[in-house]
């Protein structure tokens, strides 16, 4: 698909639209201010092993270069399809560009029988380009919903010292950190032949936590595809492990995805060496900060609450979600609270619309 549009004004190239190769999409995501592990290719080659069908759409300018993108993720069901852009487009700021983006992307949609095209934009709330981007969504006519990733999260800034690291964890944390070393806790990268331990733990956790996990093999193949930005983390104890991370990185942002652990890992305090080193991990890998991934979404809204009133409400009906045992952890590392800006949705069969919501849990 290529669609070419006259330049305008004082521009001096024409614009069209087309699919990058893998390197070249995968060096402007890295590129980007907004790029995002789950807008690089191998994300695209993980999912279509899930269901969904992954293209690379890209404006591209007059030497043949991305200069605004998305990977769209596109699910068929029922002869209908979902199409999806995790933690994107990303958007270049010209509004005659992103406007050809948008219309690209839907055509692209409309020609699966989508009955909605989601974006979901990697831009904060409180990022200075994010009210200028929600008003322009909106006047495009998309309408903003919840989001399919994690809305509110805390990051971690990774460019101070280990010392300054270690002193913005918790007492508590800090305490747990020592004890795992003192008990003989071992931390270690491992490789291939780990995985189907990783996957007994991640498996176990599921059941005890009651959410679903992955098949092994997608697990693997998570590993295999984002060598070398991604990682398998294990905690011995006893010399087996007992807990495990498989984390990413992607050109600016550590990402903490999948972890498991069992009894005697919850009890030496492994998980909190794992996160520990996870953390030098990241910073080893350039990262500027860490994603620790998902936290109550009441919390990031009371994070900028407008008044002590409100923030209290938010945080107690925070204590009722099921992640805010995963947030006391999380939050013992020290970081920051921060909140995404909304999913936003291009309706495209209006009468399946509210159906489709429904079996995608919105």
């Amino acid at each position: 698909m290529t669609v070419s549009i006259p330049a305008r004004g004082d521009r001096s190239r024409a614009l069209a639209i087309g699919e990058p190769d893998a390197r070249t999409w995968d060096a402007f995501v890295d590129a980007h201010p907004q790029g995002s592990l789950l807008q690089l290719s191998a994300w695209g080659e993980l999912k279509a092993g899930s269901g969904w069908r992954a293209q690379r759409i890209a404006v591209l300018g007059a030497d043949g270069a991305p200069v605004a993108g998305a990977l769209l993720l596109i699910r068929p069901r029922y002869g209908v399809s979902v199409a999806y852009t995790p933690r994107g487009p990303l958007f270049s700021g010209d509004p005659v560009v992103d406007r050809l983006l948008l219309a690209g992307l839907e055509r692209v949609a409309r020609r699966a029988r989508a009955v909605l095209l989601r974006l979901e934009p990697n831009l904060l709330e409180a990022a200075p380009a994010a009210d200028t981007l929600h008003t322009w969504l909106l006047l495009q006519r998309l309408r903003p919903v919840q989001t399919i990733q994690p809305r509110s999260s805390i990051h971690i800034d990774l460019r101070q010292p280990e010392e300054r690291l270690l002193a913005a964890c918790s007492k508590g944390h800090r305490a747990d950190i020592r004890r795992a070393e003192r008990s003989g806790v071992v931390v270690r990268q491992g490789d291939v032949t780990d995985l189907p331990a990783f996957f007994v733990l991640m498996q176990g956790t599921g059941k005890r936590a009651h959410f679903g996990v992955h098949s092994e093999a997608y697990y693997r193949a998570a590993w295999r595809l984002f060598q070398p930005r991604s990682c398998l983390l294990l905690a011995d104890v006893e010399g087996r492990p007992a807990a495990a991370q498989l984390i990413f990185a992607d050109a600016r942002a550590g990402l903490y995805l999948y972890s498991g652990a069992d009894e005697a890992g919850l009890r030496s305090g492994a998980n909190h060496a794992l996160m520990w080193h996870a953390l030098g991990w990241a910073q080893a890998q350039g990262c500027t900060y860490y994603d620790l991934w998902g936290i109550p979404d009441a919390l990031g809204r009371a994070a900028a609450a407008p008044d002590a009133e409100a923030r209290a409400a938010l945080e107690h009906a925070a204590r009722h979600d099921p992640l805010i045992g995963v947030y006391r952890f999380k939050k013992g590392f020290g970081g920051q609270i921060v909140r995404y800006l909304p999913a936003y949705d291009r309706v495209l069969i209006a009468p399946l619309y509210r159906l489709t919501l429904r079996r995608m849990g919105g």
